[in-house]
């Protein structure tokens, strides 16, 4: 394996070719290991000049057959390597056709957090999420735990919100909360729903 690059050198015409040749298959950690780039950079680069791994295509019997051979022994992205798919999408098959894998989650590296500070407050979550190689749930939910929030988005429920809702909500409608806290109705109800509120009989 070459020594690891500097994200920031420029990509040569062969490391391009190899990229384009590789990271649609969903192989961009192959394209990482032979050109001794971060992971990370491979996305980035993968992205700037528009190339998505297809994971659209069905997937064969062939490909379920060794995916329910494989998926007790492998982890998800040694089974996406030999697939030519990506790990999360390995992933997601999986999870549809009944088999579990309980994984820990890849760490966030240093460079994917500050690209994230960078990039989330002015761009879709998923194409944060492209840009990144992660799935989309999981870049939302590093965003809020970084404290990241776009113009446009709700502020968190403060404890002192949720307090009035849960104290309120049995005796009191959703709009009169919704006044006395400040927020749009359909907010509340969705609050209300999400906590599992319900009236109290009469």
């Amino acid at each position: 394996m070459k020594a690891k690059k500097n994200s920031w050198i420029s990509w040569s015409k062969d490391e391009v070719r190899l990229l384009k040749k590789l990271f649609p298959k969903g192989r961009a950690r192959e394209v990482a290991n032979q050109t001794g780039r971060p992971l990370t950079a491979v996305r980035q680069k993968a992205y700037s000049i528009g190339l998505k791994a297809r994971e659209s295509r069905q997937w064969s019997e062939d490909e379920v057959r060794l995916l329910r051979k494989l998926h007790p022994s492998e982890t998800f992205q040694s089974i996406a390597d030999r697939l030519g798919r990506t790990e999360s999408v390995v992933g997601h098959k999986a999870r549809c056709i009944g088999l579990s894998k309980a994984e820990p989650p890849v760490p966030w590296s240093a460079e994917e957090k500050s690209l994230l500070k960078k990039i989330y407050v002015n761009n879709d979550a998923t194409d944060v999420a492209n840009r990144l190689g992660r799935p989309v749930n999981a870049v939302r939910a590093k965003a809020y735990m970084l404290g990241l929030r776009r113009p446009n988005q709700p502020a968190a429920w403060s404890k002192k919100e949720l307090n009035v809702l849960k104290r309120g909500y049995p005796r009191r409608t959703a709009q009169a909360i919704a006044g006395q806290i400040g927020r749009p109705i359909p907010a509340v109800r969705t609050k209300i729903f999400r906590l599992g509120l319900k009236k109290r009989g009469r």
